[in-house]
């Protein structure tokens, strides 16, 4: 990872106001009834009033058959700054480039290989994962280590079910997903900004849980190369680094496996990375975050409110395994 000492004086990225939330201030003010108050937003760019109606575009809709509110009946971040303020390395490090060079991705041929410890090991194409398993929306929470936060409405399936089909062996402790690596559809791979392919772990229980989320879409229409077309692992209780996109390979492991940001800098990234209010960040706190968009900070909640995964980490020191 690239890192750049600020001088004492420069303000802190997450202090920065955007430049479509400026330029919208007034309104913005206006509708809050805090014209006399200065605006400060996140560092998340492209921001536009959360109560917004969202512009899905012109992505193919995807048949949903279920929808599941999981973020405690907050409002839907934007689909706009949703896929417009995008970490996505392999297409650039700044927050805008992802949305403005991923559409060199080809996700048709797509295929998703199964290996390691599994009985069944093989390869599936893309369209035939989508075909098996019903669409739900479920509506998740997400939290950034750079203390911003979304609110978005995925299409996918359960990573459990999927991951079975496979049929794990005892030896299974662990499974690692990796993302294509392909320097001539992600150019910006040859600046070794991290060690290519990126790649993610989950111990298995954290993957079996109900929570974890393969995702093919958003806002009922199918995912954007820019936020992990076709296929992105979503982990609502976890940072979003954890969220691992464009999978092509899954690998059922006995040992922890290796992830991208943990190899990268071990200091400042766990191989957990559960949301933890408690565990600062070594150049910043994560007691609050700013969700894109609005005015103020908020508390950040301890697996980030989603305390029905808390039973996974009993009796774990959360402060030593981050």
């Amino acid at each position: 990872m690239l890192i750049k000492s600020p001088s004492p004086s420069s303000p802190k990225a997450s202090e920065i106001t955007p430049e479509s939330v400026y330029r919208n201030r007034r309104q913005f003010l206006a509708e809050m009834g805090l014209a006399s108050v200065a605006l400060f937003a996140s560092g998340c760019g492209e921001a536009e009033d959360a109560a917004a109606t969202a512009d899905t575009g012109n992505g193919e809709a995807l048949k949903v058959t279920a929808k599941r509110e999981m973020a405690g009946g907050e409002t839907p971040t934007p689909f706009n700054d949703v896929t417009h303020y995008n970490n996505y390395y392999e297409f650039g490090t700044a927050k805008t480039d992802p949305a403005e060079n991923a559409h060199r991705l080809q996700t048709r041929p797509w295929t998703v290989s199964v290996d390691g410890e599994c009985e069944a090991p093989g390869t599936i194409d893309i369209d035939e994962l989508i075909a098996a398993y019903p669409l739900e929306e479920r509506i998740y929470r997400h939290r950034c280590v750079e203390t911003w936060s979304i609110v978005v409405p995925w299409v996918g399936f359960p990573l459990g079910p999927m991951l079975s089909r496979f049929k794990p062996t005892s030896k299974a402790k662990y499974v690692q997903f990796f993302t294509l690596y392909d320097p001539k559809q992600m150019p910006d791979t040859r600046f070794g900004v991290l060690d290519w392919p990126y790649r993610e772990g989950l111990r298995m229980d954290e993957a079996m849980h109900p929570l974890s989320f393969l995702s093919v879409g958003l806002y009922g229409k199918v995912l954007p190369n820019q936020n992990g077309a076709p296929l992105r692992l979503t982990i609502p209780w976890k940072y979003g680094y954890k969220s691992i996109k464009s999978i092509v390979r899954i690998v059922f492991t006995d040992k922890e496996p290796q992830t991208t940001w943990n190899m990268s800098a071990p200091n400042e990234y766990g191989f957990y990375s559960n949301v933890n209010p408690d565990v600062s960040h070594p150049r910043w706190s994560q007691a609050s975050e700013r969700r894109l968009g609005e005015l103020f900070k908020r508390p950040t909640l301890m697996f980030n409110g989603y305390d029905e995964v808390a039973s996974l980490y009993e009796g774990m020191n959360l402060k030593k395994y981050y």
